[in-house]
């Protein structure tokens, strides 16, 4: 096997020089770092993680908590994640972090206690005092993105006032029968986006002096594209009850809602507005008015917040707050005035 000796001897350099040319610790000019990396790559030799870690006291290596992996939001994170991560030299082992149950203090007895990292990021998860108290003892550093976790920094958005927004919108359109379909309170995401999104709704129709705590304001849904087909199906069934605009706590949601309306004949959005939250990629093949809240940023974000921290420990003190990221409303064709009444 090539050692960095071989590697020094073909570069014409001292051993000390390839180490730091490869490791990117310490002062090399850019001619002799590439003379290392192209003498490297002639040899074979790929330095060890185990003695860099040695060396640097890293292992270069980030643990990812995350309650799903196949939904749009949290896939979209991981890869942005995963890209700023490899841009800095970092591997990442993911772990699909269930609800509080045996299988999830496994995960912090076993896996993030005695594997190491160089620190861990909590994607859309809630962690416990004792969860957080267990990394701020081992001396990982956390970011969390979703919401405010004690002691860490996170990243989020504001689900209320983006509720309020895509409510105001459809308000200033010249609705009044406006509904809200989004998860239940039996299904809550961490962070209540659910009850902070129907929240925002409530206080957006409340302003403008409007009805809304009752029980035709508001359909609970499934987060996914088939939940608000079906629950769209129920609810524009009958003409007399039918709403002329829609508040979707999700983009899926929303998409499910469009499909589901022009199903039953509605015109979206001369018979209906539809309006969502996400800005998924399929918002615009379907012109789907929606606020984006940008996952990607949101997970680029916490990569270079954590290694902030890696550089300039705050050891739990000034790390203790929370980002609240900015949102934007993007309007597309799935949105109009209600149409004028035959009476009026």
């Amino acid at each position: 096997m090539s050692a960095i000796a071989d590697v020094a001897r073909l570069a014409g350099v001292a051993k000390a020089t390839a180490s730091r040319a490869l490791s990117g610790r310490g002062y090399v000019s850019e001619e002799t770092r590439q003379k290392v990396i192209a003498a490297a790559r002639e040899i074979g030799y790929v330095a060890s993680p185990n003695a860099a870690s040695l060396v640097t006291g890293r292992t270069k290596s980030i643990g990812v908590i995350i309650p799903f992996i196949s939904r749009w939001f949290f896939s979209e994170v991981l890869e942005s994640m995963e890209q700023a991560l490899l841009d800095e030299g970092y591997d990442m082992t993911l772990y699909n972090l269930p609800a509080p149950s045996p299988e999830r203090e496994r995960v912090f007895d076993y896996f993030l206690a005695r594997k190491r990292f160089d620190g861990v990021i909590s994607v859309g998860v809630a962690l416990s005092n004792e969860e957080v108290n267990l990394l701020h003892r081992l001396g990982r550093p956390l970011v969390g993105i979703g919401g405010p976790i004690r002691g860490v920094h996170t990243i989020a958005i504001d689900d209320v006032a983006c509720a309020r927004l895509a409510t105001n919108h459809l308000l200033s359109l010249g609705h009044t029968d406006i509904v809200h379909i989004g998860g239940s309170k039996e299904d809550e995401m961490d962070f209540q986006v659910h009850s902070n999104r129907l929240t925002g709704f409530f206080a957006a129709m409340r302003d403008a002096g409007l009805p809304s705590k009752d029980s035709g304001s508001f359909y609970p849904c499934e987060f996914t594209t088939p939940g608000g087909y079906k629950v769209g199906q129920a609810v524009f069934g009958d003409p007399r009850t039918r709403p002329t605009a829609v508040f979707a706590a999700s983009d899926e949601i929303a998409i499910g809602l469009i499909v589901a309306a022009r199903e039953l004949g509605i015109q979206v959005p001369a018979d209906l507005s539809v309006i969502g939250i996400d800005g998924h990629p399929y918002a615009d093949m379907f012109r789907l008015t929606t606020i984006e809240q940008h996952p990607r940023r949101q997970g680029r974000l916490a990569v270079l917040s954590l290694l902030a921290e890696l550089e300039s420990p705050t050891h739990g003190t000034e790390a203790d707050h929370l980002t609240v990221l900015p949102t934007n409303l993007a309007i597309r064709s799935s949105t109009s005035g209600p149409r004028p009444s035959h009476g009026g």
